[in-house]
């Protein structure tokens, strides 16, 4: 349900994470729901917390842009900038590596520097692009040029693109190809009775693994030095979704 409404109803769709939250919180695709939900609803700080519990939970870094970007909402650019320099960018396949490269973008463009939001743009690899990805490519190249102050280039870029499709990179209406993460509470409500039948006498499995506390902790403890690295080492948002 989360998924489905996130285009048309983001803080439904946050509404309806929490709620998965609430049940299943140590499923990786309910907190990735929920860290999109609240990305897409401005919040930042909480959409950051829950996508490092995901990667936590299974160990992928395909949500780097979006995190990448929650710093910039949260007015820390440099950081953006720094976890894409991070040994987990490294190892990103090549659409993630792009949307990457645009949050980069755009971070630059929040510091100001304009020739360096152009350069992260400039590699083979990224001006190849095709389909959705590559018009939100070319928007943010066109952003770059616009604030450099060369408008006629910012146009050209963009001209060879229609209404819709400029729309539709901008966010404006939701992509036929989208992934989307759906958790029904419903189904939820099943799953948890057709365990509770299977439990035996007093609802306790005597062998039951118990969550390593102290693994956890480490692994907060590494983000957060992660964080505090990326803002010493490093080098806003601007509407576009990635």
């Amino acid at each position: 349900m989360t998924g489905i409404l996130l285009d048309s109803d983001p803080e439904l769709a946050y509404q309806h994470a929490q709620a998965a939250v609430r049940r299943a919180g140590r499923v990786d695709v309910v907190r990735e729901a929920a860290g999109l939900s609240a990305y897409r609803t401005g919040r930042y700080a909480e959409a950051l917390s829950e996508l490092r519990t995901v990667r936590r939970l299974n160990g992928s870094s395909d949500h780097l842009a979006v995190m990448a970007d929650c710093e910039r909402g949260l007015g820390r650019p440099e950081r953006a900038i720094a976890l894409a320099a991070s040994p987990e960018a490294e190892g990103l396949t090549e659409e993630p590596a792009i949307e990457l490269a645009i949050v980069v973008s755009g971070a630059r463009l929040d510091l100001g520097e304009t020739e360096a939001a152009l350069a992260v743009l400039a590699a083979p690899a990224v001006r190849q692009t095709r389909g959705l990805l590559g018009v939100r490519v070319a928007h943010a190249r066109a952003a770059a040029l616009s604030a450099s102050g060369d408008e006629s280039a910012a146009e050209a870029e963009l001209a060879g693109f229609d209404v819709r499709q400029l729309a539709e990179a901008a966010g404006e209406s939701p992509g036929d190809d989208e992934d989307v993460v759906v958790f029904d509470l419903e189904d939820d409500d099943a799953v948890q009775r057709d365990t509770a039948s299977d439990l035996p006498a007093g609802g306790v499995i005597q062998d039951a693994v118990v969550t390593d506390a102290a693994a956890v902790a480490d692994d907060f403890v590494y983000d957060d030095a992660v964080s505090d690295g990326a803002a010493a080492s490093g080098t806003g948002r601007d509407g576009e979704p990635v």
